[in-house]
C-alpha cells in the first residue's frame, strides 16, 4: 500500500536511546512533534518506532559476477527497504545507481564509488584493478564520484604466498588517504587479515570493513585513532565454506580463514569493550542476499554487544556517523514500526509492522 497523507505515529517513539516520546506526526513527508492545525485525513500507526535502519556495508547494483542491471538493483533495494533498511552506505559498486536518488520509494544511498583493488587481487568484475603508482589518481577519481567515501581493498589472497597479504605499500596508502581527505572524502577498506591493519590506521584511514584480523596489540591503535569497524558477521559466517573450497590449493589460507572465523565474536566484543565504534553492515550483494540487517544486529548481540548499543549501531549512532538525521524535527520521515520493543529483544527487527519512507507507508 502506498499512501502519502498526514500520519500520526503513536506508541513509543524511540527518538534516541534515552529519548522516548508518545507520538510524532508526519506532515508533507517530514517529522513533526507538533500536532498540525486542522489536520484532515489523518491515518494513525501504532507501535514501537525507530528511525529507518542503517546498513553501513551494502552493495546495491552488485551481483556474484559484477554489475547487475537496473531491474535487479531495484529488487535489491526493495528487499532492503522492506526489511526496514532506509539508509545504505554502499561500500563499493561497479554499477551507476544514481537513478535511485530520484525514487522516493527506495532507500537513500551514500556511495563509496567502485572498489579499488590491486591487480588480480580481488573478485573479478568488482573493482578497478590497478598498481600502487596509480592509487592516488584512482582514489581522487572515486572521491569525486562518490558521496564522501572511498573504498579500498586492503588485503586479499596472494596466490604465490598462499595466504592473505596486504595489497598496498605503506607510502601508497598514506598518499592515497591524504588525497581523499583533501577532497573531503573518508576512506574505508576491506580487510580480513592482520597484516594490512597497522599501515592503514597509521596512514589515517577512517573505517575498516570486516576487521577480522584485529588483535590485542592493534585494538588500542584503532581506539586511539577513532577508527570505526563494520564487522559484517553475517558475511564472516561464510568463512568455513570458503576455507573448505580452497583447502586443496591453499591450505595455509584455509587454516587462516578458519581461525579468523573461530575468534570472530571475541574480536568484535574486544573492539567494542575498548571503545572502538562498531556499526551494522551486512555485505549484501555479491553472494549474500539483501534484507539481512536484523540478522546482523542479532549477531552483534551474540558477540557480546549490549542490545541497546547494537540497536544504536543501526539507528541513532549510525545515522550520526554518516551525517544523516534520525527522527529529528523537520527531517524526512524515514521510520520503522514494530509490534514489540526492540530494546527488549532485537529479534523484533525481523518483523516490521510498517515501513515509512519519505512520509509514505511503503510496506
Amino acid at each position: 500500500m502506498n499512501e502519502r497523507a498526514v500520519l500520526r505515529v503513536k506508541g513509543r517513539v524511540l527518538v534516541g536511546p534515552d529519548d522516548v516520546r508518545d507520538e510524532l506526526w508526519v506532515v508533507d513527508g517530514r517529522v513533526s512533534y507538533d500536532r498540525p492545525a486542522a489536520a484532515r485525513d489523518v491515518r494513525t500507526v501504532e507501535g514501537w518506532v525507530l528511525p529507518g535502519l542503517v546498513d553501513a556495508h551494502c552493495h546495491v547494483g552488485l551481483g556474484a559476477h559484477g554489475p547487475v542491471d537496473a531491474g535487479t538493483a531495484e529488487k535489491q533495494a526493495l528487499a532492503d527497504r522492506d526489511a526496514g533498511t532506509l539508509l545504505i552506505r554502499d561500500a563499493g559498486s561497479p554499477s551507476d545507481t544514481r537513478w535511485v536518488d530520484d525514487r522516493d520509494d527506495l532507500p537513500k544511498i551514500i556511495r563509496a564509488g567502485r572498489h579499488i583493488a590491486r591487480t588480480r587481487r580481488y573478485l573479478r568484475g568488482y573493482a578497478h584493478e590497478i598498481e600502487p603508482d596509480d592509487l592516488v589518481a584512482y582514489v581522487g577519481r572515486e572521491a569525486r564520484r562518490g558521496d564522501g567515501w572511498v573504498k579500498l581493498v586492503g588485503d586479499w589472497i596472494d596466490r604465490e604466498a598462499g595466504d592473505l597479504a596486504a595489497c598496498w605499500p605503506r607510502g601508497a596508502v598514506e598518499a592515497a588517504i591524504a588525497e581523499a581527505h583533501r577532497l573531503g572524502a573518508r576512506v574505508t577498506a576491506h580487510c580480513f587479515a592482520e597484516s594490512s591493519l597497522r599501515d592503514l590506521v597509521e596512514a589515517g584511514i577512517d573505517c575498516v570493513e570486516h576487521a577480522t584480523g584485529l588483535t590485542e596489540d592493534l585494538i588500542p591503535l584503532f581506539a586511539s585513532r577513532g577508527v570505526a569497524i563494520v564487522p559484517t558477521l553475517v558475511n564472516i559466517a561464510t568463512f568455513p565454506k570458503l576455507a573448505e573450497s580452497g583447502e586443496a590449493r591453499f591450505p595455509v589460507w584455509s587454516a587462516h580463514m578458519r581461525d579468523l572465523y573461530d575468534r570472530r565474536y571475541d574480536t568484535v566484543r574486544d573492539a567494542y569493550d575498548a571503545g572502538i565504534p562498531v556499526y551494522v553492515g551486512t555485505d549484501a550483494g555479491g553472494s549474500l542476499p539483501h534484507g539481512l540487517v536484523a540478522d546482523e544486529v542479532a549477531e552483534l548481540v551474540k558477540a557480546g554487544i549490549p542490545p541497546l548499543r547494537a540497536l544504536a549501531a543501526t539507528t541513532w549512532d549510525a545515522r550520526a556517523w554518516l551525517g544523516r538525521p534520525g527522527l529529528d524535527e523537520g527531517a524526512p520521515a524515514d521510520l520503522v514500526v514494530y509490534a514489540e520493543d526492540p530494546r527488549a529483544d532485537v529479534r523484533a527487527l525481523a518483523a516490521p509492522l510498517r515501513v515509512v519512507l519519505n512520509g509514505t507507508i511503503t510496506a
